[in-house]
């Protein structure tokens, strides 16, 4: 089962090392993303590890105004850019081992190269079409 594992900037319940990264000293970024390398080629090297990014914080929200009409943009916008980090694409066995790994992510390092314990959200892939009752 594939499951993806978000990394918010805001949205989710605060971590316990509550420091933004905009305001880690360089080292301290650079060991947070360390750990995220690690992290992956350990999976890589399980199998478990499908794809993963971090996001830029630029951003804007577009949608389709028409046929024959250009696609309308808006923004960016505070509100959504900060709202997810990254990302990561796990493949494993079960809902369990996602949980596991979702907690050992949360444990990267963040400013004073104290564990983050920030929160992930672990969402499944769909599979299947919902069905309409």
């Amino acid at each position: 089962m594939k499951y993806l594992l978000l990394k918010h900037y805001r949205g989710a319940p605060a971590a316990v090392n509550n420091v933004p990264m905009d305001r880690w000293t360089p080292d301290e970024v650079d060991a947070h993303m360390q750990y995220m390398n690690d992290f992956a080629a350990r999976l890589e090297g399980t199998g478990e590890f499908v794809d993963g990014q971090a996001l830029a914080p630029d951003g804007a929200w577009v949608r389709h105004d028409g046929e024959g009409e250009p696609p309308v943009t808006d923004g960016p916008f505070a509100e959504t850019k900060d709202l997810i980090a990254g990302w990561m694409i796990i493949d494993v066995d079960s809902w369990d081992r996602a949980v596991e790994l979702a907690g050992e992510l949360s444990a990267a390092p963040g400013a004073g190269g104290k564990p983050i314990h920030e929160w992930l959200e672990v969402r499944p892939f769909l599979t299947a079409p919902p069905v309409a009752e």
